[in-house]
């Protein structure tokens, strides 16, 4: 059984196959469309999907949207009419989107799959939260807790799976949101929302906390972890454009921050507010998940939802919190989406028996040796290949013992966010000016942004506060922030953040052997089996997915050795080619590389 999961016309379009209970393709329409948060239409998306599950639209059993329009376009009207007239502008613009758009959705995708209508399913947003992370979780039974934005009136639900079914036990409703609460704060601190939380996240540490009391003062807290927000200091739930009241400043003691500063500065207020929101966060996560634990008994804890991306409190929450093992999809976000959708229909609706655990997220695309040689060759690019694996690995371990900054690009891109060692830039975490060189000439970011570690999984508790490393599937996924070691963190000083954490991930030899033998070897040559490791791309832009693309971010930026596979190319063949840019060009059902 074929079942093709679809997310869309928010943000982060993807698609998803699941063939007989087995996620076979996930990936995100921005990979391909090189549109950042793309939001569209996932066509291409699902074609990778079909073409990597051998199949066409005509063997997909079902096709599964991960939400329900109707409820969607129902919150929307209530909530215009409750706040209107101030919800006027927002009103009128978004009618004309829903009514051209957003409504049809089933026509609109049986018109572009050329699928008649029977075939098209629509799950709940967070019960396709829930189905993503309970279904391709390693537990029989467990308590799920989603956590997000918005869905269609949902904001977090509690629930309880069990087998192949779920069950939705509370939610809590719009506007009241602990995901938009933070996104308020992400723009009250000069960031853009749906994009700048991650730097929220990383900019906490550098302050403190002293203003968690001023928070709860606009907030009501249940024992249970719902929430209350005093809407007067918030615009989100009527503005086009604006997510904070006037009086959020005023409460706070100072306007929020000027976006063109936000990225140069670490401002002392705002580093506060940051540190902040982050413990309220935490308050109010951890007494959800201990009202959940009180009332499921479960020893497990699957979590979804966009606020699952805070890896800093999913770590304490299994520290500190009353659940024995937690789970969280490597895209917690809205692009998880899709596979949930798919996951609630096959398991849940169709009744079918689970499949295998997800333990990896290498779901993406790949290219052959043949191929990669093509496109060099073609471009006249110079390059040395590596026969030997041994050899090559080698060859990259000592690269990196030597300064290099490199990029990694091998083997199906990583489902999700983060870089799992498939489309990484990776550097000696043991020179601590390789922090700063990464953000400022190859990153062009903001410098207190810091960096991950990726660690074998069998030293991960040498180096981190990680106990039975293997255990944890989310540290798999670099959805953990952990404490470096204490007599570890100057033998680390690029990867362990302000607060001496770091945001690891643990490394598999089953699942990325490639990866796993280019840190051992690492190790082998310094002993310190760890590397850094960031996502391969520039700022504002997704993630590499073909080898052009690779090739363009590697000339656009200082990194000194670009891998593609065993293929080497060395910093000398950008000056060759300075003045050329690669891109791609889709032209029908396929896709060929351009010069421009």
């Amino acid at each position: 059984m074929n079942i093709l999961g679809l997310s869309f016309y928010y943000h982060d379009s993807a698609a998803a196959l699941v063939q007989d209970g087995r996620l076979v393709a996930a990936a995100e329409e921005e990979r391909f469309s090189r549109l950042k948060h793309d939001s569209g239409f996932p066509k291409l998306a699902i074609d990778f999907c079909l073409k990597m599950g051998g199949i066409t639209l005509h063997d997909v059993d079902y096709v599964v949207f991960y939400e329900k329009p109707f409820v969607k376009f129902e919150r929307m009207l209530l909530t215009a009419m409750a706040t209107f007239p101030r919800s006027a502008a927002v009103f009128r613009e978004s009618m004309q989107r829903w009514v051209s758009d957003k409504l049809w959705i089933k026509s609109m995708m049986s018109d572009a799959l050329g699928l008649p209508t029977a075939k098209f399913l629509f799950a709940d947003h967070h019960m396709s939260h829930a189905a993503s992370s309970f279904f391709t979780s390693p537990f029989e039974e467990s308590a799920i807790l989603t956590v997000d934005g918005a869905g269609e009136w949902s904001t977090a639900t509690y629930g309880m799976g069990r087998g192949n079914k779920i069950e939705i036990l509370k939610e809590m409703r719009f506007p009241h949101s602990l995901g938009l609460l933070y996104s308020a704060f992400t723009a009250y601190c000069g960031f853009e929302i749906n994009e700048g939380e991650y730097k929220l996240m990383g900019m906490h540490p550098y302050g403190k906390p002293q203003y968690v009391d001023k928070i709860y003062e606009i907030l009501h807290v249940a024992e249970d972890g719902s929430l209350w927000h005093d809407m007067k200091y918030f615009e989100y739930h009527f503005s086009r454009d604006s997510t904070l009241a006037e009086a959020f400043g005023k409460h706070f003691g100072r306007p929020p921050r000027d976006p063109k500063n936000s990225d140069k500065t670490l401002d002392p207020y705002y580093c506060d507010m940051a540190a902040s929101i982050q413990v309220v966060t935490e308050q109010i996560l951890m007494k959800m998940v201990r009202h959940l634990h009180k009332v499921t008994g479960a020893k497990n804890l699957c979590l979804a939802g966009g606020v699952a991306l805070n890896s800093v409190a999913n770590f304490k929450l299994l520290r500190d919190g009353p659940f024995e093992n937690v789970y969280v999809h490597p895209a917690p976000g809205d692009d998880g989406g899709s596979v949930g959708a798919a996951y609630w229909a096959y398991n849940h609706l169709l009744d079918q028996p689970r499949g295998p655990a997800l333990d990896h997220a290498y779901l993406g695309s790949e290219y052959t040796d043949a191929e990669i040689q093509a496109f060099l060759d073609k471009n006249q690019i110079a390059y040395k290949h590596y026969q030997n694996d041994e050899e090559f690995f080698e060859f990259a371990a000592q690269s990196l013992v030597d300064g290099a900054v490199c990029g990694w690009y091998r083997g199906r891109f990583e489902w999700g966010p983060r870089a799992l060692g498939a489309r990484s830039i990776i550097a000696d975490p043991r020179k601590a000016e390789m922090k700063e060189k990464l953000n400022a000439t190859i990153k062009f970011r903001e410098a207190f942004r810091p960096f991950a570690p990726s660690v074998l999984e069998e030293r991960a508790n040498e180096f981190f506060e990680i106990p039975e490393a293997e255990k944890h599937f989310p540290a798999r996924f670099m959805l953990y922030v952990t404490p470096v070691r204490k007599e570890k963190r100057a033998v680390l000083p690029a990867i362990t953040h302000e607060d001496g954490s770091g945001r690891l991930q643990t490394v598999f030899k089953d699942t990325n052997p490639a990866y796993h033998r280019l840190i051992e070897r690492f190790g082998e040559l310094t002993g310190v089996p760890v590397i850094m490791n960031t996502s391969f791309n520039l700022k504002g832009e997704p993630i590499v997915e073909h080898p052009s693309h690779a090739f363009n971010t590697f000339s656009l930026s200082g990194m000194d050795y670009l891998f593609l596979n065993n293929f080497v190319i060395a910093k000398e063949a950008k000056k060759k080619i300075a003045e050329t840019t690669f891109v791609l060009r889709h032209e029908g059902d396929s896709v060929t590389e351009m010069v421009s």
